[in-house]
């Protein structure tokens, strides 16, 4: 029986597809952890502990090298929650184009007048804004969410132009044949009327919205953030909505800086808020977790590579969690053939520092076998399915 944990509220239309074999345990021992976003960065974990699965995308609320050093499997559900993601984005558009939040807002100071129609006509020159229509996007990220975005935008009629050195081949199938290709950052900065970020907040993503990059884009740009805050220089941003270089800026995560920008819409955090989101999230959370315990395949892992090898169909089938150091595939192949066990198929995969490695096997299995295994250095956790 496998137990799985659940840290956040998981729809219901995920945790109803755990099979007979698993049950909800609210303690500490368990086999897997479905979570949102609740911080687990001070948590201590069981032993027994395999797998964590994100119903979502970022993970900066675990703690994935020390996950990875007790070789426990971080998953997150990459493009659950792309379709939601990318309709707030074009919402985006349009509030950044047309200033129909300055002009709600506006409105709303007319209740007490008399004649509240004429006054409308009367004021709503001071709050026109362009059509999207014919006009530049740069979309930076062509992943799932940027991919959705750019393809919809090039619908509505924009000239789409991306940029992402490391665009998947899923993505680039399904990437509107109309979207243009930049071949740097400035080629993009230099070209839009409208900028948008889908790409991961790492050490060189951070700040990339910043003076030195602002000052390359057209005047009057107007920039979309419903990625990662961190992604943008709020001081920077400051000014260039002050100076008028930025005309409007959309961020999908509000601080203290942001509610007091001028020209910026913070909208708060509404990326992914759709009852569908959350539904795809949990149903791929449960997914991936259920087929890691049972069969050992690792799909959307973010410490750990993606190692996909099927159902066994041999005695048994043994996954070792370990370093990715050299000499390791051998030392594993050689205690199974010190042991007598035939290896009928094998898959190595790596990911950085760490690796996996998965053994179809001939034999019995035994508690001696595990023990070597577990004995060679480098090596974190070793499992018989």
């Amino acid at each position: 029986m496998y137990k799985i944990k659940t840290l956040n509220e998981i729809a219901a239309e995920g945790l109803q597809l755990l099979t007979p074999r698993y049950s909800i345990d609210n303690g500490d021992t368990v086999d897997g952890i479905l979570v949102r976003s609740a911080n687990m960065l001070t948590m201590e974990f069981d032993p027994r502990l395999k797998a964590i699965a994100r119903a979502g995308v970022g993970v900066n609320n675990i703690p994935l090298e020390l996950c990875a050093e007790k070789g426990i499997v971080v998953f997150n559900t990459p493009g659950a929650n792309a379709n939601g993601v990318k309709e707030a984005v074009i919402a985006g558009l349009m509030l950044a184009s047309r200033d129909i939040v300055g002009a709600i807002d506006w409105a709303k100071t007319l209740i007490e007048e008399e004649d509240v129609a004429k006054k409308v006509e009367a004021g709503k020159a001071q709050f026109t804004g362009p059509e999207i229509k014919g006009k530049t996007l740069g979309v930076i990220g062509l992943g799932a969410v940027g991919v959705l975005v750019a393809n919809a935008a090039n619908a509505l009629g924009m000239t789409v132009l991306g940029y992402d050195p490391y665009i998947s081949v899923a993505s680039a199938w399904g990437l509107s044949r109309n979207v243009k290709r930049a071949s740097s950052y400035d080629e993009l900065y230099s070209q839009c009327d409208y900028l948008t970020l889908h790409i991961p907040l790492l050490d060189v993503t951070r700040g990339l919205i910043n003076a030195d990059s602002i000052a390359k884009m057209k005047d009057e740009i107007r920039i979309l953030n419903f990625a990662r805050a961190e992604l943008v220089d709020d001081f920077a941003m400051t000014h260039a909505l002050k100076d008028g270089k930025v005309a409007k800026y959309v961020t999908d995560f509000p601080n203290a800086l942001t509610l007091q920008m001028k020209n910026c819409i913070s909208i708060p955090h509404l990326g992914a808020s759709t009852p569908e989101s959350e539904i795809n999230c949990a149903i791929m959370a449960v997914h991936q977790t259920m087929d890691y315990l049972e069969n050992g395949n690792i799909k959307n892992a973010v410490n750990y590579p993606d190692c996909e090898v099927g159902l066994c169909r041999s005695d048994a089938r043994i996954t070792i969690n370990h370093k990715n150091i050299p000499n390791m595939v051998s030392q594993i192949t050689s205690v199974m053939g010190q042991n007598h066990i035939n290896i009928d198929t094998m898959q190595n995969m790596s990911k950085k520092a760490w690796a996996y490695t998965v053994l179809d096997v001939e034999g019995e299995i035994t508690p001696e076998i595990i023990a070597s295994l577990e004995a060679i250095e480098g090596v974190v956790r070793v499992r018989i399915l």
